[in-house]
């Protein structure tokens, strides 16, 4: 059934996340991933350390993206489909800690998520997030459920691999050599034709092991670049691993305790040992400590070249940042959008769909009951990002529910859990159905009421009127960049400048209007007798409200129009 059902739901989350995807335009953030996806190489690392807070994995591999197209739905392509190779890795998650059933449904419930959807339709940088979060974590329950992580050293694999391929070869050539001349003649020609179709390399389940360590390093680490917040994944793994050592070492020493009454210490422990050797498949065990230690020296060695950069960041952030302090509706608030954001208010029985949650929950947690390792596991991965970054906001805000995307698949497994734990397929059935339906109206309500920021629009009303001799004022000094990303088209050439900064001039995106600054802005409009103000974000860039008023004292407004999530005024002499 796999073979059929997971290319099918893949599909259809390929289907939700390119629909409509160009049908919005892009809005601020989205403009700004384009403007630094436009950028040298260079110049895009030198960008993002000095005006950014995010790592450059995702703008470098946006800048080579766009160099098949610009518009909104192409630059937004690849998150979509990051988001849609997302799915069949949640499937390879699940089934290797429970079975293939249990994998379908948490991609199933992947795919349908609007939240998800609603991510892999922005170009931002959150479902490269996820995707690499995900493999990372697919490595890791492989390195779980492995015994040979724990009694093979990392590397020894693909080093008897290639000694044995290399030793098959010498003999192979050594045998060929002492071959009469004739049959040497045939042997060399037979070789050639049947190579296409002969194995050539020794299976790959001889070096599967190494390949887990090498997939955890390498995607632990891409997922570190692709968010700063990301720095609770590692977290979250070594709580988990060291925990399971913990647990491993507590009973060793149990088992000496148990030896002062008379039991053989050497007994009880060779008994306890025995237990992991004998656990059945899809038990977590740990992996061996020098492994995991060199494996955690890996990631950081990947990642270090980002650490000064990272530091930098860090500092910028906690001087001033926008995000507000979190409470707990946030965050219950953030459960829910995993669950079914978009989901209508309007919709009777509201509180019966949050109660087929919970009760899905706690049957998912039924499914596991037996194994306490797995709920370990899928409640650390869950719960470590979000008390850290609510830990981290205690000091300065950054808990953000996109941030926290790779938190979602230990909640889906969860709920996969809970439908397979009804274990009848018409129940089953049933409750996949009733979380499609939920679903279901929840993308209904994203697709047809969700709204971004119409710069679009507000360049075109603007270029039908401007003039030459306009000048064009931005108060939020970066939204500059989406009006200018759509302004471009018209080819309408009029003079623009921010205030209180011209673009980037403070080293900082969203520097904040003084009255200090109004002097300059007097300046630049002095010698126009049209002046329009792009006004947006005003809550955070021009929270005394400033700038209008200056305006309005120098000329008389003659326009404005409102555009969802930015105004345009028009002053000039009457």
């Amino acid at each position: 059934m796999t073979p059929f059902v997971l290319p099918a739901i893949t599909v259809l989350g390929g289907v939700l996340r390119f629909h409509e995807i160009g049908s919005k335009g892009l809005w601020l953030d989205e403009a700004f991933s384009v403007w630094l996806g436009w950028q040298p190489v260079e110049e895009i690392l030198d960008w993002v350390v000095r005006i950014d807070q995010h790592p450059p994995l995702y703008y470098l591999v946006l800048h080579f993206w766009i160099a098949m197209g610009d518009s909104a739905a192409a630059v937004r392509g690849l998150s979509a489909l990051c988001g849609t190779l997302t799915i069949p890795v949640v499937y390879l998650l699940g089934r290797r800690l429970s079975d293939d059933t249990l994998g379908l449904l948490a991609a199933l419930i992947l795919t349908v998520s609007p939240f998800h959807v609603r991510f892999a339709q922005e170009a931002r940088m959150y479902t490269v997030l996820n995707l690499n979060a995900s493999l990372a974590l697919y490595a890791l329950t492989r390195l779980l459920t492995d015994p040979r992580s724990a009694r093979v050293p990392v590397g020894q694999q693909i080093i008897d691999f290639w000694q044995a391929r290399r030793a098959s070869r010498v003999a192979k050539e050594e045998a060929l050599q002492q071959a009469p001349g004739y049959e040497r003649g045939f042997r060399e020609t037979t070789d050639r034709v049947s190579a296409p179709t002969r194995r050539r390399w020794l299976r790959l389940q001889t070096i599967e092991t190494d390949l887990a360590w090498l997939g955890y390093v390498v995607f632990t680490a891409a997922t570190l670049l692709s968010h700063n917040t990301a720095v609770f994944l590692p977290v979250a793994t070594n709580l988990f691993v060291l925990g399971l050592h913990a647990v491993r070492v507590s009973g060793f020493k149990l088992a000496k305790a148990e030896a002062v009454d008379g039991k053989p210490a050497s007994n009880v422990k060779r008994q306890a040992s025995s237990v992991v050797r004998r656990a059945p498949d899809g038990v977590l065990r740990p992996p061996g400590l020098r492994n995991w230690v060199l494996a955690q020296i890996g990631v950081f060695l990947l990642w270090s070249p980002w650490l000064v950069a990272f530091v930098v960041q860090s500092v910028g952030v906690y001087r001033e940042f926008w995000i507000s302090a979190p409470t707990w509706q946030t965050i219950t608030d953030t459960v829910g959008t995993f669950l079914s954001a978009f989901l209508p208010s309007r919709i009777r029985w509201l509180e019966v769909v949050w109660g087929l949650y919970v009760a899905l929950a706690l049957l998912g947690l039924i499914h596991f009951r037996r194994r306490p390792g797995h709920i370990a596991f899928l409640g650390v991965v869950f719960l470590t990002p979000f008390v850290g970054e609510w830990l981290v906001s205690l000091r300065r805000p950054i808990f953000y529910d996109r941030t926290l995307i790779w938190a979602s698949i230990p909640l889906y497994l969860l709920l996969a859990a809970g439908v397979r734990q009804l274990r009848y397929r018409p129940y089953m059935l049933a409750a996949a159905l009733m979380l499609l339906t939920v679903n279901g109206l929840s993308l209904r309500e994203y697709y047809t009421h969700f709204e971004k920021e119409q710069w679009d629009d507000a360049a075109e009303f603007v270029a039908k009127r401007v003039e030459p001799d306009d000048l064009i004022l931005f108060n939020a000094t970066w939204v500059q960049i989406p009006f200018d990303f759509y302004f471009r088209s018209y080819n309408r050439p009029v003079a623009e400048h921010g205030v209180p900064v011209d673009l980037f001039d403070r080293g900082i995106l969203e520097p904040k209007m003084a009255e200090s600054d109004l002097p300059r802005m007097r300046s630049l409009i002095r010698g126009h007798e049209r002046v329009w103000l792009v006004y947006s974000h005003d809550w955070y860039t021009d929270p005394q409200g400033l700038i209008p008023p200056a305006l309005e004292e120098e000329l008389d407004m003659q326009d404005r129009r409102d555009f969802y999530g930015l105004q345009v005024h028009l002053y000039g002499i009457q």
